[in-house]
């Protein structure tokens, strides 16, 4: 089995010696953005201000940084023009009167246009973060066991960021999760799934309600914000279903239907009470996919959802020991995400299965059209699972997907957990190693040439039979394994990050006892407490970790994790995984925010460091493996964005990201 695997991998790297240079030297479309100016009242009388060096700055680009008190004039803050970093500790200014901050670059010893302006209020709190205030849905109820209905409130929970209206900033759109969300395993009935968009200042721009016949849960509601077609404003494109209501009000489909499996679900399948396993699932009804404008949320297009559940007991079976699955469990597993497959402009990848059968949708809009690029099916490997060797891309997926260029021709591959697919459709390989949650893809090793993978798999019967490592290192080009471990455990966390500058390249833990690795798999110490997600915060290249509502920083000498901050009165998302809203560079230098919603659902909070820097950094949403990571973070088991470079200790300058922008 594991013999048919490698010949995947050996077949379809063949066709990466089919590369142009023409098509690696692409530029590829991404946001136009701004300066991305912020100031934050760090201390009595010291505001720290960070603002973006962009992909399409010349190497030799400085700035100055102006100030207006009150209703003065702006001065300048610096003698010289500020090259080191792309932030300033202002220890000047009046905080009894509102003042506002802008940016000028500075290009040949002549300055350019200004940015953007921000304004501090007299009086600013002394605080990490922005407040995005929040308009809460109100709740209600759904069926519940006969003659008990349920009651159920939001929470807000996943986000992702995308230009909305073209102003070269960011808008936030926001998932709003009912109390009563579900795993696919689990029976019962939720509340409808919302979509707002806010822009920074709270502003809500719209609101999408999903309906009743999308189910709540981390597995079912992917959703995507990107410019789709290089126009300067981000459309939103997630699965739809009869009664979606779009930001305009008007209604997707029949809003009359009703398929949720409440009494008699259409294959005849009587579920009169709560305790039957498909209670509250919907296993009946079209399946549609929609492109949502950004700016008012109104419905572009719509088609089918490819692909469509049936047959249903053909993605996989439970618990990997050969039973078929008809419960609506592995049917309803879905992914999504954004990749350059023509290496300029990007594509909508929706994707469902990934124990057993995986089919990948690739979509381009274009021109206020949509259509299908091409689309990737795995067959349906039948029973015993796992089945390698009927099928050796089937089985392979994780609760989660990234997007890279692993072959080094400017476009993009999916990797698809265990196996990856290339820009064409076709299957690059497959390792074998099978089903897991974690999934890390970037310059790992900065020794080895090209990307490395780093996931977990958890313990499936026949695998662990099978000697399958619980946690791997793979070439990201190859599918090659470079180093595996077996803890006889399901390893459910992983991380990948450079946090001991004693090692080169990133350190691998899991919540598995196998301690602290380093790039070849060799245990260097013991490893945090966390390893949820991770986070750039301080002024070094090292990453931190974030957990819950804090940040912590390792340190190696001690072996213990050092709190840098605790976000009080704000809360993390999606029970034990203990995720933020979204973790990402927003604005400000190359360093990530961390947005959380308050434990009222008031709120979001938008955190940034306060820790001057000691370096400059192209903005990271300009790396094209890092703003797409941006645009998946939300889907499946949230994991934290890499760059396609090496970011950390001893790192090398990283090249100038090849962008093309379009014009505002």
């Amino acid at each position: 089995m594991r013999d048919a695997t490698r010949f995947i991998a050996t077949t379809f790297l063949a066709c990466v010696c089919l590369l142009t240079s023409n098509t690696a030297a692409a530029q590829h479309m991404m946001e136009n953005l701004g300066r991305g100016i912020v100031v934050v009242r760090s201390a009595e009388k010291s505001a720290y201000v960070g603002w973006r060096l962009l992909g399409t700055d010349p190497e030799d680009v400085g700035f100055n940084l102006y100030r207006a008190a009150g209703t003065g004039r702006p001065s300048r803050l610096n003698t010289v023009p500020l090259t080191k970093t792309t932030d300033f500790l202002d220890t000047t200014f009046d905080p009894a009167i509102g003042n506002t901050f802008t940016v000028r670059a500075v290009v040949g010893g002549k300055e350019l246009d200004s940015s953007a302006p921000f304004a501090l209020p007299a009086n600013a709190p002394i605080q990490q973060f922005l407040s995005v205030p929040l308009q809460r849905p109100a709740g209600g109820e759904v069926p519940g066991p006969p003659g008990k209905p349920t009651a159920y409130t939001y929470n807000a929970n996943d986000a992702s960021v995308g230009d909305l209206d073209g102003d070269g900033e960011y808008e936030i759109v926001l998932k709003w999760d009912p109390s009563n969300s579900r795993d696919t395993a689990s029976s019962g009935v939720s509340g409808n799934v919302i979509l707002d968009a806010y822009k920074l200042n709270g502003t809500r721009l719209w609101r999408i309600d999903l309906g009743r016949n999308i189910r709540a849960g981390a597995h079912y509601t992917q959703f995507i914000v990107y410019d789709l077609d290089g126009d300067g404003r981000a459309e939103v494109a997630c699965k739809t279903a009869d009664g979606t209501v779009d930001g305009k009000g008007k209604v997707i489909g029949d809003a009359t239907k009703d398929f949720r499996s409440l009494v008699e679900p259409t294959d005849g399948l009587q579920v009169a009470s709560a305790a039957e396993p498909r209670f509250g699932k919907i296993l009946a009804g079209p399946e549609f996919f929609t492109i949502f404008d950004g700016l008012t949320g109104a419905a572009l297009a719509t088609t089918d959802y490819i692909p469509g559940r049936e047959p249903q007991g053909g993605w996989g079976g439970i618990g990997g020991n050969g039973r078929t699955d008809n419960t609506g469990n592995r049917v309803d597993r879905f992914l999504a995400g954004v990749a350059y497959l023509d290496g300029r402009l990007p594509s909508v990848l929706m994707a469902r299965g990934y124990y057993g059968r995986t089919v990948i949708a690739a979509w381009d809009w274009r021109r206020g059209a949509l259509t299908s690029r091409w689309v990737f099916d795995s067959g349906s490997a039948p029973p015993p699972y796992p089945n390698p060797a009927a099928s050796p891309f089937s089985g392979q997926g994780n609760h989660s997907l990234s997007v890279a260029d692993v072959d080094g021709d400017g476009r993009d591959e999916i990797v698809y957990g265990s196996m990856a697919v290339d820009d064409n459709g076709k299957g690059l390989f497959s390792t074998g190693l099978r089903h897991g949650d974690a999934l890390h893809v970037s310059d790992l090793d900065p020794a080895r040439p090209g990307l490395e993978v780093f996931g977990i798999h958890e313990n499936e019967d026949t695998t662990v039979a099978l000697g399958t490592p619980g946690l791997a290192l793979y070439d990201a080009r190859t599918g090659a394994i470079i180093w595996g471990l077996l803890p006889g455990v399901d390893v459910g966390r992983g991380l990948a990050a450079d946090i001991d500058p004693r090692y080169p390249g990133a350190e691998f833990w899991t919540n598995a006892p196998t301690g602290l690795l380093d790039v070849k798999g060799q245990k260097i110490s013991e490893a945090p407490s966390s390893s949820n997600f991770a986070v750039w915060w301080d002024a070094d290249p090292a990453r931190e970790i974030l957990d819950r509502n804090w940040i912590a920083k390792w340190d190696p000498a001690t072996a213990s994790l050092v709190r840098l901050l605790t976000a009080e009165g704000a809360a993390a998302n999606n029970g034990g995984k203990a995720t933020p809203a979204l973790s990402a560079d927003l604005f400000g230098d190359w360093r990530e925010e961390v947005i959380w919603r308050s434990a009222d659902n008031t709120s979001l909070r938008i955190y940034s460091t306060t820790i001057p820097a000691a370096n400059r950094l192209h903005t990271l949403m300009h790396d094209r493996t890092y703003r797409l990571a941006i645009a998946w973070q939300n889907v499946g088991y949230n994991q934290p964005p890499h760059p396609g470079f090496f970011l950390g200790h001893g790192m090398q300058p990283p090249a100038r990201p090849r962008v093309e922008v379009p014009k505002r």
